[in-house]
């Protein structure tokens, strides 16, 4: 359920397919919610869990943060700091194995006065680095200008992401190696192919990064490191910003530890419902990455006049299928074939943002320059760092969802269910499933998830959303909504971009700074008219 997909690569096509003082030590710990506890199980107190999430928290409030500049080959220059918190592997097991998680900030921009803390990011995934936060500051993005004078923006990888004990679960550039199989299977044979690579790379997660780890690598630990930053930060209450993943990090958060969220803002939400996690999840993600493609050749169609695609979605759709057809017979430079068209054209029905590069290479290969093509789409084998980073972020992706929740284990119930949505939601159908698929063969035992409710001391949430959300599905905003009392949902009605908080709709963003500013919501739901329509 990630924003999936690194670039270059369908990364939902994965494995198969493709610091402070003593005086503030007592404002930064708090004791999770023993109601919490008991929604999960534990009516006489905290889990061993919960109560290993206090030690740490304590621990990591008397150590606080060694700020520093960062390592020159992050990529993050001053005045964005950066350091690191130990967190338990294990929390049954506080004072056992610790791992270093990496996190950094830039200070607020306003008077002393205007501060009101940290704010923590993560952007999905799960694989997703949140590392890259504070460039909104630095970068002087004026989305964020308002939100900046008061809050230090803090991001941090998450467990086994990046800088923080990363995992893998094959050889980089194995994983890079291009061009793979076509995702839709043609007969019963390629079928087995991809089911051999699931199972093989499953086995991969289990030898490269050991089954301790794997059967650590979930979102409530990652709630739970969160709120050991939280601690490690002297803040006695998180703010927080998810988006995408990061909503579903945000929602077991604030159920895990209701009375420590002070301000949170999820974007492009998942249904946390314990049957949506993540099977059903992804199922639901086929059926509204399709229609979102349509949005995109809709639009493709309308402006005829750049592209020179067709001047309705049939034509588009004829062009797509021409283009798919020519790479599957002979990839196109060697390289590009089917499952590498995919993992570059699927951004255009993730992000507004990516239509007109997409549709203006697009068109470049119909008009016969072929290379345009190529060179967007083929991975680069040379880019070490980056397929390196491809890699660890689809293990984390994998590691995460097959240890949340149980998946089905029969083949048979994967091929009817996926072959079913294929008929009428071609485009990512099978290319999601072989990337799911090694959830089937997990090699530790799958979780129950977290039943996601109000808590004792939970504020009012933000949800902001919008209408044709491909990745999040609009459903899951609602379900959440349902779930949060007192949450208020601000609607973008008409567009699709995964990710609204990022995009400029004063509409949306006004209620953002309000809420994050003042505590304050709108007496009522709101909808939001979409944001500008890209143009060629």
């Amino acid at each position: 359920m990630r924003s999936k997909r690194p670039a270059k690569r369908a990364t939902a096509l994965g494995s198969a397919g493709v610091l402070v003082t003593a005086t503030l030590i007592a404002g930064a710990v708090a004791a999770p919610s023993a109601t919490a506890d008991e929604r999960h199980g534990h009516p006489h107190g905290q889990s061993r869990e919960q109560r290993g999430a206090a030690v740490a928290a304590e621990r990591a409030a008397r150590a606080g943060i060694d700020w520093t500049d960062c390592p020159a080959d992050w990529g993050l220059a001053k005045p964005i700091q950066c350091g690191r918190v130990s967190v338990p592997l294990d929390y049954a097991h506080p004072n056992g194995r610790q791992i270093k998680l990496a996190v950094d900030r830039v200070g607020s921009t306003g008077t002393p006065q205007e501060r009101q803390g940290a704010l923590v990011y993560n952007p999905g995934g799960p694989g997703g680095s949140g590392m890259r936060f504070p460039v909104r500051v630095t970068g002087k993005n004026p989305i964020w200008a308002n939100v900046a004078k008061a809050y230090d923006f803090v991001g941090f990888d998450p467990r086994g992401v990046g800088h923080s004990a990363p995992i893998s679960c094959m050889d980089p550039q194995e994983f890079a190696k291009a061009s793979k199989a076509d995702p839709v299977p043609d007969t019963e044979a390629d079928k087995r192919a991809q089911r051999k690579l699931a199972a093989e790379y499953a086995q991969g997660c289990a030898e490269r990064t050991g089954t301790d780890v794997l059967r650590q690598m979930t979102t409530p630990n990652t709630a739970r490191d969160l709120d050991v930053v939280r601690a490690a930060l002297g803040e006695k209450k998180l703010n927080y910003l998810g988006v995408s993943y990061g909503t579903y990090l945000g929602a077991v958060y604030g159920t895990l530890f209701p009375g420590h969220v002070r301000r949170m803002v999820v974007d492009s939400v998942v249904d946390p419902a314990r049957d949506n996690i993540w099977y059903q999840a992804n199922l639901k993600q086929d059926v509204a990455f399709e229609a979102r493609w349509k949005d995109w050749e809709d639009w493709v169609a309308e402006n005829d006049a750049a592209f020179h695609l067709g001047t309705t979605r049939a034509e588009v759709q004829s062009q797509w299928l021409k283009l798919r057809a020519a790479a599957k017979r002979s990839p196109l430079g060697g390289v590009v074939g089917p499952a590498e068209l995919i993992s570059f054209f699927q951004s255009a029905p993730y992000y507004d943002s990516a239509w007109v590069p997409i549709a203006t290479v697009f068109g470049k290969y119909v008009a016969g320059d072929t290379q345009a093509l190529v060179d967007a789409a083929a991975p680069d084998p040379s880019d070490t760092a980056g397929n390196a980073s491809a890699e660890n972020g689809n293990a984390v992706y994998t590691a995460v969802e097959c240890t949340d929740a149980r998946w089905p284990t029969s083949w048979r119930r994967w091929d009817r269910d996926n072959s079913r949505l294929h008929r009428d939601n071609p485009f990512m159908t099978w290319a999601n499933a072989w990337m799911n698929l090694p959830c089937a063969t997990w090699p530790v035992r799958q979780q129950t998830p977290v039943d996601v409710k109000t808590g004792r001391g939970l504020p009012a949430v933000l949800i902001v959303q919008s209408t044709n959300d491909a990745a999040t599905p609009y459903e899951g905003a609602v379900a959440l909504h349902r779930r949060f009392a007192g949450s208020r949902l601000v609607t973008e009605k008409g567009a699709g971009s995964h990710g609204v908080t990022g995009l400029l709709n004063p509409c949306v963003n006004g209620r953002v700074d309000a809420y994050l500013l003042t505590g304050r919501t709108d007496a009522a739901d709101v909808t939001c008219a979409p944001h500008a329509t890209p143009r060629p």
